[in-house]
């Protein structure tokens, strides 16, 4: 793909994935061919402070767990009621990097 492309997506969509990422991403798509350019423009993000939102609304019974992808953890959540309170402020602070995390899973599975 061409460098004014490649540096648009990053422009577009660089809060999605943490800053150490933002490299990697650009080295990607530069390596990408352009019959891949419609999957990449495509591709649906999760937004890192739309799950914190969530997360401190509703994240003690597990709902920011299953929009990530966590089906498990959010089963656990659920039924311990966010780990009784404890779980839910510790994913306050870890939340948005795992959405970025997944983020990044998603967008690699999509280049390959």
């Amino acid at each position: 793909m061409d460098a004014q492309y490649v540096d648009n997506f990053l422009m577009a969509n660089s809060k999605y994935f943490e800053s150490h990422q933002l490299s990697f991403v650009r080295e990607r798509l530069l390596a990408l061919d352009d019959s891949k350019k419609f999957q990449v423009q495509s591709l649906q993000f999760k937004d890192p402070t739309m799950m914190l939102i969530i997360s401190v609304i509703v994240g003690g019974i597990g709902i920011d767990r299953f929009l990530v992808g966590d089906v498990g953890l959010g089963v656990a959540k659920l039924l311990t009621c966010g780990g009784l309170g404890i779980w839910t402020i510790i994913d306050w602070f870890l939340i948005m990097g795992v959405a970025k995390q997944r983020n990044l899973e998603n967008f690699n599975r999509t280049i390959l």
